[in-house]
């Protein structure tokens, strides 16, 4: 979706000016919301696409205004009131008001650090031809979807040449609507800087990107 969270190529913002030794996390309460959302999502009521559309699919001004652990937060409320995990008059009491499902039953420490540790993630194993091939010209379809895609702004109708195949993965813009993995081919495709900005430039920049979102040149 072109929302607040699009923000590739973007210009008005000013520098990123990294903060010298940033902690992980700069109060307790975003080591919490995070962790909570690790631990509801272990439920398996929803995947981790869904996750991401539901800190994405807000008004920008809310978005450009939240900092990355409140988005994560907002994100988790909206998806636990959706999949019937809360009630909206249980997150404004901050109490439960009826009794817990006895079907939610969390894993246990060595199971979530066993999921946790899991680096495969959204990649598969199914037997799925790739339409393209390494140092293929490509061009990146000019969609703009109205839902979660991991297909930035700024590339879309750019040319560029598949750099490497990744292999078969989830793709994420069914995924996040619970339509299914959808399994086909993800690869880093290699775009001149000044292809995707429109100046003359010596730099490189490298994209993930799937199968459905790519055409031959």
């Amino acid at each position: 979706m072109n929302g607040g969270q699009d923000l590739g190529g973007m210009q008005g913002f000013g520098p990123v000016i990294p903060e010298p030794d940033e902690p992980v996390f700069h109060a307790e309460w975003e080591r919490r919301a995070f962790a909570v959302t690790l631990a509801l999502g272990m439920l398996g009521r929803w995947n981790i696409d869904m996750s991401r559309f539901a800190r994405e699919n807000r008004d920008p001004a809310d978005y450009l205004t939240s900092s990355y652990y409140e988005l994560w937060h907002k994100g988790l409320e909206r998806l636990a009131v959706d999949k019937g995990l809360v009630t909206q008059e249980e997150l404004r009491a901050g109490r439960a008001l009826a009794a817990r499902d006895p079907s939610l039953v969390a894993p246990d420490a060595a199971t979530a650090m066993k999921m946790l540790a899991n680096s495969r993630g959204a990649k598969l194993d199914d037997p799925v031809a790739p339409r393209f091939k390494v140092g293929e010209p490509v061009r990146v379809k000019n969609l703009n979807p109205p839902t979660h895609t991991r297909m930035p702004r700024y590339c879309r109708g750019r040319q560029g040449v598949v750099h490497l195949d990744h292999g078969v993965y989830v793709f994420p813009d069914t995924h996040a609507l619970g339509l299914g993995p959808k399994p086909q081919h993800c690869y880093s495709v290699r775009f001149s800087a000044g292809e995707l900005w429109g100046e003359p430039r010596r730099d490189v920049v490298h994209l993930d990107l799937w199968d459905d979102y790519l055409e031959r040149a």
